[in-house]
């Protein structure tokens, strides 16, 4: 089966590398270094799985910047570009996948076209309308970061949206999900076909549960720090209720990462006239939980001892200088994109207070005006509180200095 992967990222990677077990794939992207990076069998995104394949002489995967080429002559051609969330048209950016459909339809009318990316509900409908096209599926991904690999070759179900009334494409998904499985580790994968309406849904809905998960024991933390209660023993006794559980239970400074923030306010936008307050609550839950934690911070430095609103003009200056250590969302990530510490970042620098950031993966002086130190210990030196999304042995030495939520020290 010859296959096309769009988008060289967390998304294509490590599907294409799933695929090229038993098919011949290449990947498309637009920048350059990516490509080659991949064609001498390096990854350029962070994990340690995927690099490992790709020493695997059986890989059929290569990679190129020429899509008409690539696209000539695939059997499947496969969309996983970014769709980032515009708020100034309350609504993904869904161009990148249009320019592929674009290019397919010029070279390749008779392709299976299957998106990866994320939508809003209804956008396969219309791009099937708009291109007058019947041959396009979407098929959602549901990936950690850090170890899109392994959810890709031990998936916890695999779902797939297709015109039900359709029986070419209707083949075609049975087809797609075939070539998923048979890539697969996991051999007794759950599989779901239905509208495509309804796989965009449950992409966001699912998406949106995780940050409801984030945001209520965020919550318990904000009003267990308030009144002075130990967060972890209150949380440890709600989750040994087996009904709740133990996952996405760990304190943070808020969701954020490639899809949480903008499948959040999707799905909100996707409901426009109906009626809800629970979507709403989740995307205001999260604003001010960066703020309570920026508030929290310059507290612990001293820079304050009122409470303060974003409309605060009388807010007392010092010396503090606060230190932010790593700017990723999650351990094991090169993801800053979107990363929850950003935005406490951002309401501590509003504040005038002086930031400088520990970054290694950085390799610029300056963040956001922010000085970078490559230096560990010249950072921990010169930081009156350092700030710690997630905690690490690293700043041991320097505990008291730290703040930070990550009461079980994981993800």
């Amino acid at each position: 089966m010859k296959i096309v992967v769009a988008g060289l990222g967390y998304v294509g990677l490590p599907l294409a590398v799933l695929l090229a077990q038993n098919n011949e794939v290449k990947i498309v992207d637009i920048i350059e270094e990516k490509v080659n990076l991949l064609n001498e069998h390096k990854s350029p995104i962070m994990d340690t799985e995927i690099s490992l394949y790709l020493t695997k002489e059986n890989l059929q995967l290569t990679a190129t910047t020429d899509a008409k080429a690539a696209f000539k002559d695939a059997e499947y051609i496969i969309i996983a570009t970014p769709t980032n969330y515009d708020p100034k048209l309350n609504c993904f950016d869904t161009s990148s996948i249009e320019a592929v459909i674009e290019i397919a339809n010029q070279v390749n009318q008779s392709a299976i076209i299957v998106i990866k990316s994320t939508v809003p509900i209804g956008h396969t409908e219309n791009i099937q309308k708009r291109f007058c096209s019947t041959n396009i599926i979407f098929s959602p991904e549901f990936l950690q970061e850090g170890q899109a690999l392994h959810d890709n070759l031990y998936p916890n179900r695999i779902i797939i949206g297709r015109l039900g009334g359709n029986m070419h494409l209707c083949k075609a998904a049975e087809m797609f999900a075939d070539l998923l499985k048979e890539g697969a580790i996991r051999k007794d994968v759950p599989v779901l076909f239905m509208e495509t309406a309804e796989a965009e849904a449950v992409k966001l809905f699912a998406n949106t549960y995780l940050a409801l998960r984030v945001s209520y024991f965020n919550e318990i933390d904000t009003f267990a720090e308030s009144q002075g209660l130990n967060a972890k023993n209150i949380i440890d006794g709600i989750c040994l209720d087996l009904r709740i559980s133990q996952q996405y239970n760990n304190p943070s400074f808020g969701y954020g990462g490639y899809c949480l923030p903008k499948d959040t306010k999707q799905l909100l936008a996707n409901y426009q006239q109906i009626p809800q307050t629970l979507i709403q609550a989740i995307v205001e839950s999260n604003r001010i939980r960066k703020e309570f934690v920026a508030n929290q911070i310059l507290k612990k430095g001293g820079y304050f001892d009122i409470n303060i609103t974003k409309d605060s003009d009388d807010i007392p200056k010092n010396s503090c200088i606060v230190g932010i250590y790593r700017l990723t969302m999650k351990t094991n990530s090169d993801n800053i994109r979107q990363s929850s510490i950003l935005g406490v970042m951002k309401r501590i620098k509003e504040r005038g207070v002086t930031v400088i950031v520990y970054e290694p993966l950085l390799n610029e002086d300056e963040f956001w005006g922010s000085r970078i130190y490559n230096d560990l210990d010249s950072f921990k030196r010169e930081s009156d509180v350092i700030v710690a999304n997630r905690f690490s042995k690293e700043l041991d030495d320097v505990k008291e200095k730290v703040y930070t939520r990550d009461l079980y020290r994981r993800d």
